[in-house]
C-alpha cells in the first residue's frame, strides 16, 4: 500500500522527504531537505530547527528542547484546569544527557537518512545495544553502517520508525525481549 500510495505522488511531482511527508520541488519543505536544515517536532516536518514549541489545546505537546509536557487529554479537564487558572498538564518529562544523545541521533535519520556517531560526545551507555540492533537492519539491507556512521538504503526509507526504532533507549528498556519489526509493522 505505501508503495502504491508512494507511486501516484511521485507520478504528480511529490518528492518524499522524510517519515510520510511529501512535497513539491518548489516547496518549502523540499527546498530545506536539499539544503539539509530539514527538521522534525511533534507536529511533523519543518523547513528549520524548531527547538521551542508551544502547543495549546487538548492532548498537545509543548516542546522546550530540554524536554516536553503534554497536556490534559479529556476536554472537559482541560478546559476546567483553564478557567482555574492552571496549566493543564498532565505529564512531561526532561530530557537525560543520554536522550538528548538519542535524540540527536533520531533526528539525523528521520531528517537526513543517516547518523553519525564518531564523536565520542554522541555515544551513550546504550550504543553496545544500538550497534547490534542496528547490525539486523544492514543484514535486512535497511541501512548501511560505515565505521561509525549508518546511512538509510532507498529500500530503507518506508522503515525510518523502524530504524529511528533501533535508537529509542527507553523503548528497548520496557521491552522483555523481541525483533525489531514485530510491533512497528
Amino acid at each position: 500500500m505505501y508503495e502504491l500510495g508512494r507511486d501516484l505522488l511521485e507520478e504528480i511531482g511529490y518528492v518524499e522527504i522524510g517519515m510520510d511527508h511529501f512535497a513539491l520541488p518548489t516547496d518549502e519543505l523540499y527546498k530545506s531537505m536539499k539544503r539539509g536544515t530539514l527538521h522534525r517536532n511533534f507536529m511533523g516536518y519543518t523547513p528549520h530547527d524548531t527547538r521551542l514549541s508551544i502547543a495549546l489545546g487538548a492532548s498537545s505537546i509543548s516542546d522546550s528542547w530540554d524536554g516536553f509536557v503534554q497536556n490534559e487529554k479529556n476536554i472537559e479537564d482541560y478546559q476546567k484546569s483553564i478557567e482555574q487558572g492552571h496549566f493543564p498538564i498532565v505529564k512531561g518529562h526532561l530530557f537525560s544527557e543520554e536522550d538528548q544523545i538519542i535524540r540527536a541521533h533520531i533526528l539525523n535519520i528521520m531528517c537526513h537518512d543517516g547518523t553519525d556517531w564518531s564523536d565520542p560526545a554522541l555515544q551513550s551507555a546504550v550504543f553496545e545495544d544500538i550497534i547490534v540492533r542496528i547490525e539486523e537492519l544492514e543484514a535486512d539491507g535497511l541501512i548501511e553502517i560505515n565505521g561509525q556512521s549508518l546511512q538509510v538504503t532507498p529500500m530503507g526509507r518506508p522503515f525510518l520508525r523502524n530504524i529511528c526504532l533501533a535508537f529509542d533507549a527507553r523503548y528497548w528498556q520496557k521491552q522483555p525481549g523481541g525483533k525489531l519489526f514485530s510491533q512497528a509493522i
